[in-house]
């Protein structure tokens, strides 16, 4: 089955789309012989006085704006590619929409530039590796998650405690990571806040994953549709997948998905007076 072609609505705004672009690094070309010989001449060409021409550069421009971070993830600060391998890239997302919010990007140009739904209904080695690839992703988040909140969590109080106990000790006796894991209290289940998935109808060309904690609090979640677009099912779990051919998801716009009421997503109350309330 393929995605509804009508009209889809778009989950981020005109504005979001933004702009990327990547200097391509081309070393200058060396004159051949006879052009050398031949500008060694008793009257040169005066040096010009215009500036030499920046590097080309490959632009990445509106809904092909991914592409620029797949093309080449070590142009990017870590503050922005997270992670990356030949396959896959792992990004913070310039607009988020939660307090944690990653996108996964695939490398392979074939599932790259599939539409989410078809890829991941369609192609079963891929659907299966991407699920491991998110699974990593949301251990991330939600170890971000842990190390802004935690403190603040009645669930985490005694894996906290404990924390500090040891951290405060001989720097000799402090366990590794995984150490630490083995001996602490389990605390809260960071990982259970964290979604992963695809919108029914992705505003970016290039396929992405989103990875994101559930609080949608985020300066840049400021439309109806921002909070839709995670709290509705335009948003397709990855464990939602293949699709069958009947399911409404093929067909967001028809739905209607986007313009409906704003349901809290914690206790599902339809939330009146607007984001800001």
């Amino acid at each position: 089955m393929e995605p509804a072609k009508k009209s889809p609505e778009d989950p981020i705004t005109a504005s979001e789309i933004r702009t990327t672009a990547i200097p391509t690094s081309q070393p200058p070309k060396r004159p051949n012989a006879f052009t050398e010989l031949m500008s060694s001449s008793k009257h040169p060409k005066p040096t010009p006085l215009a500036p030499p021409l920046p590097p080309s550069r490959h632009v990445f421009k509106d809904r092909a704006g991914l592409g620029a971070y797949i093309a080449s993830p070590t142009s990017f600060p870590s503050s922005v590619v997270i992670l990356h391998n030949d396959n896959y890239v792992l990004i913070h997302d310039l607009f988020p929409k939660s307090s944690v919010h990653l996108l996964l990007l695939p490398r392979d140009k074939a599932i790259s530039d599939t539409h989410p739904l078809t890829a991941l209904s369609t192609n079963p080695a891929f659907l299966a590796e991407v699920k491991v690839e998110a699974a990593k992703a949301v251990k991330i988040v939600a170890a971000e998650l842990r190390r802004r909140y935690g403190a603040y969590s009645a669930a985490d109080k005694s894996r906290e405690a404990a924390l500090e106990e040891i951290m405060s000790g001989d720097d000799a006796d402090i366990p590794t990571e995984a150490e630490l894991e083995s001996i602490l209290p389990k605390g809260r289940d960071w990982e259970a806040e964290v979604i992963a998935g695809v919108h029914a109808h992705p505003s970016m060309s290039h396929l992405h994953v989103h990875i994101l904690s559930q609080d949608r609090h985020s300066p840049a979640l400021k439309h109806r549709k921002h909070y839709n677009s995670f709290a509705t099912p335009f948003f397709v779990p990855l464990a939602d997948f293949p699709l069958g051919d009947e399911d409404p998801r093929w067909h967001p716009t028809r739905e209607g998905y986007l313009r409906g009421d704003m349901v809290c997503w914690r206790c599902g109350r339809t939330i009146s007076g607007g984001l800001s309330s």
